[in-house]
């Protein structure tokens, strides 16, 4: 694990925190906390598990072209990867649960990650439906206005850049064919090709519009069903909201998880989720008291839960370390890879984002 960058989202957890915690009615938010009837995170708890059960279900669907995996088989993989997101710095949750699945099932980690990072991208696409849905009626705080911006860059650039790259299979094959025949030796052709195969494969669903729809009808019931729990987890708390507003609430707090942070995005959700509140005029104790058992509620039972199927699964903490460090070493090999495929083209030096990406 990178110790810099565990202490740099540190840093920015404990910034996030104190900016929400400053000039707060402490005297509110213990009465706030005291009066709630806790209650009603019990069918928050339940619905929010509905939603990981169907985010298993959509991993299951992007699977299938690589190998079939049972639902059942893949719910314990699934809550250890959100457990890792919780407990790891740079969301490795990610990694840790493909490496999971190929500890399980065999299948690569190349081509699950691939179908990880579009659950990601589809994630962040409902997101921004949920902002544009409800931005009309609101005026966000400048922070995450500009975090909604570029957001909205981020994942519009990636989502062309994947399309592009799913439906156009075979220049991306020649492109990715040439890359490695210029700069990885003879002898590792065969595996490094491999490799990017599988990278492929994890893409095929974008070459579908109708699996493209189905995933994405999917992910905006999966984000539709956490807002409910948000909404369970309101009833305990003296205030009310209409939905929409936690749609609204759900999709800021969620992207502000992009921020680098502590693991679990300690301090950025919370921060996020108490200016929505309290741009529809909650109560700044109120807000905060809520937001904080809201993400208490988010965090605690998925990742006991992950706990248990770690120990279940017989997987040991040394092979999550081992995971994520072949993870950024991969990282490192790429970008080593693009500086010398730079220095061969000598006057070109400034490598085609295409080929980039390909790279990657």
């Amino acid at each position: 694990m990178r110790r810099p960058k565990l202490w740099f989202g540190i840093a920015i957890s404990a910034f996030f925190l104190w900016w929400s915690f400053n000039g707060l009615d402490w005297a509110g938010f213990w009465d706030a906390l005291s009066t709630a009837n806790y209650w009603w995170i019990i069918p928050g708890v339940v619905v929010y598990f509905g939603a990981v059960w169907a985010r298993t279900w959509r991993w299951h669907y992007m699977l299938r072209h690589i190998k079939a995996v049972s639902i059942r088989r893949l719910f314990p993989v699934v809550v250890i990867g959100y457990m890792g997101n919780n407990v790891y710095p740079a969301r490795a949750g990610e990694v840790i649960r493909s490496y999971v699945l190929k500890r399980k099932e065999g299948i690569g980690m190349g081509a699950s990650l691939t179908t990880v990072i579009l659950e990601r991208l589809f994630d962040g696409l409902v997101m921004l439906l949920f902002v544009f849905v409800t931005l009309p009626f609101i005026d966000l705080p400048t922070l995450w206005n500009n975090l909604v911006i570029i957001s909205s860059i981020l994942f519009g650039v990636a989502l062309v850049v994947f399309l592009m790259i799913a439906t156009n299979q075979r220049r991306t094959e020649q492109l990715y064919s040439w890359a490695l025949r210029s700069i990885v030796p003879q002898r590792f052709h065969s595996k490094a090709h491999g490799l990017f195969d599988k990278i492929m494969l994890g893409l095929h669903s974008l070459r579908s519009p109708r699996e493209m729809l189905m995933i994405f009808v999917t992910s905006t019931a999966i984000w539709l069903t956490e807002t409910t729990k948000y909404w369970f987890i309101m009833q305990a708390f003296d205030f009310h909201v209409s939905f929409d507003v936690l749609m609204l609430m759900t999709a800021v707090a969620n992207l502000a998880l992009i921020i680098p942070a502590a693991p679990g995005g300690a301090g950025t959700f919370d921060a996020a989720g108490i200016s929505v509140l309290k741009s529809f005029n909650v109560a700044e104790s109120i807000a905060t008291g809520y937001t904080l058992v809201l993400h208490l509620a988010l965090w605690i039972p998925i990742t006991v839960l992950g706990f248990w199927y770690m120990w279940r699964e017989r997987v040991a903490w040394n092979e999550f370390d081992q995971a994520v460090n072949e993870s950024h070493a991969a990282e490192n090999r790429i970008q080593q890879r693009e500086a010398a495929l730079r220095d061969e083209l000598g006057e070109s030096a400034n490598l085609p984002h295409a080929e980039v990406e390909v790279l990657r």
